[in-house]
């Protein structure tokens, strides 16, 4: 909120907010776009959306959850009941996580912590993307609509087969993987004796009063937007009710905005915590960003605009396409979805953030 000896910020009006929605939805692959774009002091609240979805629309958060999954360790290490220097066999059995991480045939699994697992620096293989000896993915088979559960179990005996990228801890190394989260979903399991739907529901959905929000479980439910690949919808529910600590919740953007502010707020933990969370690493796909502790920031280059700095975007993106933003210098929020799988369609989000950014005074 401004002080009382500054000029009132001026943000954008309507119709560049409408336009800047419609260029997202005729951008490659993109054939819908939903934006929720607040200030923090609400004299900015506008949501819109364009091609085949409509603005409250629920759709898939995919890896955006992940967001949700560090509100529920940071409110357990509260409570005392988890430490992120833990080491990870402290909460999980040695039967799930042994040989996840073999290096020159030493097995430094033990060594993981729950710190490396949410700051995606354990040096543990994603198992959707990573290549087996076969040379393939298993995201292969799914992107190609195979539709299979894939439980923690069949993930771990999955990343058994793929090599590690580095040394848990390793400096300066970060590597994005679904797999650290699914592990995390087993500790706050372990720790709760609740399943992980049942966590989200209790510490966040209820709390905030959500509505049209859920950890996605039944297979038969088709009110999430499909998302696409390429120019191609991906139905693969039985993977997605599979997957819910790295991905599997559904939302609105009006609902993720309500829980992306309370996460910089201080609803749920000091708001000085978040500061905490700021150690980066820098991930190079699918755009420049970095990787903290349970959060991402967008890397928005200078010459983007050199005259009215962008500053920090901080938040998390979804393969989906969806993405969660704060901007902190211009007290700004971003939630939506660009519903692309190809990655093509993230960059059609930084560019609507930007310009709403930029026009900014």
């Amino acid at each position: 909120m401004a002080l009382a000896d500054e000029p009132a910020r001026r943000y954008p009006d309507t119709p560049l907010l409408e336009d800047v929605v419609a260029r997202m939805a005729r951008s490659r692959a993109v054939h819908g776009a939903i934006l929720c774009v607040e200030s923090g002091d609400q004299s900015l609240a506008w949501c819109g959306a364009a091609g085949n979805l409509q603005a409250a629309q629920r759709y898939f958060i995919a890896s955006v959850t992940k967001m949700y999954v560090t509100v529920v360790v940071l409110r357990l290490r509260q409570e005392g009941r988890i430490d992120l220097d833990d080491p990870i066999g402290r909460h999980l059995p040695t039967d799930l996580i042994r040989g996840l991480h073999v290096m020159d045939g030493v097995d430094r699994t033990g060594e993981i912590t729950v710190r490396q697992l949410i700051s995606n620096t354990s040096g543990i293989t994603d198992s959707f993307f990573g290549k087996g000896p076969d040379g393939k993915r298993s995201a292969d088979a799914l992107l190609g609509g195979q539709d299979e559960a894939w439980p923690v179990e069949r993930i771990v005996e999955r990343v058994r087969t793929l090599k590690p990228r580095f040394l848990p801890g390793q400096r300066g190394k970060v590597h994005d993987s679904d797999t650290n989260y699914e592990l995390l979903g087993q500790i706050i399991e372990a720790i709760t004796g609740q399943q992980i739907d049942e966590v989200f529901r209790e510490h966040i959905f209820d709390e905030l009063g959500l509505r049209d929000t859920y950890a996605f479980s039944d297979p038969a439910d088709v009110t999430p937007a499909p998302v696409f690949y390429k120019d191609d919808p991906v139905h693969v529910p039985r993977y997605i009710a599979s997957i819910t600590a790295e991905g599997g919740i559904v939302s609105t953007a009006p609902e993720v905005m309500i829980f992306l502010k309370a996460f910089f707020t201080g609803r749920f933990f000091p708001r000085e915590t978040v500061q905490e969370l700021e150690q980066w690493n820098r991930i190079y796909f699918p755009g420049q960003f970095d990787f903290g502790i349970g959060l991402e920031k967008q890397w928005v280059p200078w010459i983007l605009s050199p005259l009215n700095p962008i500053g920090e975007l901080l938040g998390f993106w979804g393969q989906s396409g969806a993405f969660a933003f704060h901007n902190p210098q211009r007290d700004l929020y971003f939630t939506g979805t660009v519903n692309q799988l190809s990655g093509f369609g993230h960059g059609a989000a930084v560019s609507a953030m930007v310009r709403i950014m930029k026009a900014v005074r």
